[in-house]
């Protein structure tokens, strides 16, 4: 009987692979960058799916609730961002019917993410059947709410650094050369940018830490 080939580990250099583990072993800051990253490309995704634009913000903010609360399940055999897909395709399907409406997703948003994770995201897909309550609901909304807040509370150059670098995925070399200034000061500016994010997000992290759905 031949036995099936075990999928490879994930790539020490996976970036987002490095982040989760660190969220894992208690570094709070670590997940709001994973936010910060994803944030935007998560409410389009949502967005080509519900008709209500009113509703985006709140389904990206209880995605990145229920991703962080089932990352111990992450064992980077699919890319972050596709695990974390089919956890968004789910949470706004769920929020959709749980709103008696019809499901808008087209064909493109449903294959979009890939089927690669599998397994991975069916233990998160069965989270998801247990109803919301005020107090996730307001969580999700005053985490996503802090990582935006704090990135506009930051002055332009770190607020710049930092989304060339987690947003955009600009090298520290190429942001030195947009924004004029040595590559010392760019890895300064993104990390006082990490840093102040951090101090925002991680008190409301730890008070979720502890709770289930």
């Amino acid at each position: 009987m031949t036995e099936t080939p075990a999928a490879p580990p994930p790539s020490p250099a996976d970036p987002d692979f490095v982040l989760v583990e660190r969220t894992v072993a208690g570094d709070h800051k670590a997940y709001a960058l994973l936010v910060l990253k994803y944030q935007r490309r998560i409410e389009r995704l949502i967005g080509r799916m519900v008709r209500d634009t009113d509703l985006i913000e709140d389904i990206a903010q209880e995605t990145f609730i229920r991703a962080y609360r089932a990352l111990g399940q992450f064992r980077g055999e699919a890319q972050f961002y596709t695990w974390l897909y089919r956890i968004a395709v789910n949470t706004a399907k769920k929020a959709l019917v749980d709103l008696k409406r019809d499901p808008l997703v087209s064909e493109s948003a449903l294959k979009g993410g890939g089927d690669e994770d599998g397994d991975e995201t069916s233990a998160v897909e069965n989270e998801l059947t247990s109803a919301e309550t005020p107090e996730t609901v307001l969580a999700a909304k005053e985490i996503a709410a802090t990582v935006n807040s704090a990135m506009e509370a930051l002055p332009e150059e770190l607020r710049q650094a930092v989304q060339l670098r987690e947003i955009e995925g600009l090298s520290y070399e190429e942001i030195a050369e947009v924004m004029n200034c040595p590559i010392g000061t760019v890895r300064s500016r993104i990390f006082r940018a990490r840093e102040a994010i951090s101090a925002k997000v991680k008190p409301l992290l730890e008070n979720q830490s502890g709770r289930r759905w």
